[in-house]
């Protein structure tokens, strides 16, 4: 028996793809995992250094809910840094995760019946964190042939009175593709908040992701170090938001989690300041390059489909509708037969269906061999 509001909720297909590939590699399967957006690299050794040390200088009880004032200063300078936008520290809270954080957002931004723009396809959660809380998602095509890039005049005409919010994500889950400055300018000017989830900034290969802060200040940022600088487990980001709602998101924040890890918080406070990361973090990106250009080139060798390539994160989204207009059934097929785990693009809405996403965070190595049984998989089938 569940609640209306969990019977709305679908599932995270990518993980029912995880769960499988791991009940195969019980059964003493060996499985390429090209699922899963995790970085493959170790978090570098100055912020696992920083949280000991934090643990061992008593750094063990609540913080400011909204979370350490060094690491929101930190976080303040690096925006600053990057953008030359200078937001300010008692408008960043931090989260365990940006996941809370959006979740956080929503609670204090829509009333039951409002509504949030989206692209489609879109990163799989999106609409379920705007449901959760009664908001209604609304969801904007964008095409292959654009670079999945949104077409601001297709986001006008779908404005209504209670359209509270346009949902950006540069660099894109599941696409990797930027959106331009001209578009995000565009976007800003159309009258609801920008709602900016920049999670794989950092991670850009070709071309510059821009903030939309350098754009409006009617913006909230979603930010994390998960990505960036390969920290997923130690569940750490924060949202930048404006002044009017940053009382009742602490509030939320101090009713639903008190403060975030305090440890954590000074390893986020490491990787923002350490000289040393910034040289980690330059050789993760020209490996994650390297990847990049070897699984594009590869898949496009086979006949699927990518029209402009991506330039950031770590995923490729290829269009596979010419062997499949099921992307589900042809995802969990490929890892039956030649047991190598993709995510199916029908997880990130219907304008995803009959494409596959693949993660370039893995090794040459493994993504070599996922290739080549994928290579074999296709003749296999189209013979």
């Amino acid at each position: 028996m569940t609640t209306s509001r969990l019977r709305r909720m679908t599932s995270f297909i990518v993980l029912d793809v995880l769960e499988r590939a791991q009940e195969l590699e019980r059964q003493g399967i060996d499985v390429v995992h090209l699922e899963v957006g995790e970085p493959d690299f170790d978090a570098p050794a100055c912020v696992k250094a920083a949280m000991c040390r934090a643990l061992e200088d008593g750094h063990t009880h609540y913080t400011h809910s909204l979370g350490v004032p060094a690491l929101r200063e930190a976080i303040c300078a690096d925006y600053h840094r990057r953008y030359g936008v200078r937001a300010q520290p008692e408008n960043v809270i931090v989260f365990p995760g940006t996941s809370p954080a959006m979740m956080a957002l929503f609670a204090a931004l829509l009333e039951s019946g409002d509504e949030t723009i989206i692209p489609d396809p879109h990163y799989a959660c999106y609409p379920n964190f705007i449901k959760f809380v009664d908001g209604v998602p609304v969801t904007v095509p964008i095409y292959e042939a654009d670079g999945f890039q949104y077409r601001p005049e297709a986001i006008a005409a779908r404005i209504t009175p209670r359209t509270k919010a346009i949902f950006i994500n540069s660099p894109s889950n599941p696409t990797g593709n930027l959106l331009s400055a001209e578009r995000m300018a565009a976007i800003a000017e159309l009258g609801p908040y920008v709602i900016s989830d920049e999670i794989y900034h950092g991670l850009v290969y070709e071309g510059e992701a821009r903030s939309i802060l350098e754009f409006t200040d009617k913006a909230f940022v979603l930010n994390g170090f998960s990505k960036l600088y390969a920290m997923t487990g130690f569940r750490l980001g924060y949202l930048i938001a404006p002044p009017a709602f940053v009382r009742a998101i602490r509030k939320i924040a101090q009713n639903f989690f008190i403060s975030t890890n305090t440890a954590v918080q000074y390893a986020g406070l490491a990787a923002l300041t350490d000289p040393s990361v910034a040289a980690e973090t330059a050789r993760m990106r020209e490996v994650y390059n390297q990847r990049r250009l070897f699984m594009i080139k590869r898949l496009q060798e086979m006949g699927l489909g990518i029209t402009v390539p991506p330039t950031g994160a770590f995923y490729v989204f290829a269009n596979a509708r010419h062997i499949s207009a099921d992307s589900y059934k042809l995802a969990f097929d490929i890892l039956e037969k030649a047991h190598v785990g993709v995510t199916p693009g029908i997880d990130f809405g219907q304008g995803g269906e009959g494409y596959l996403r693949f993660s370039y965070a893995n090794s040459m190595e493994r993504i070599a061999e996922g290739m080549d049984r994928l290579e074999r998989y296709l003749k296999m089938e189209t013979t």
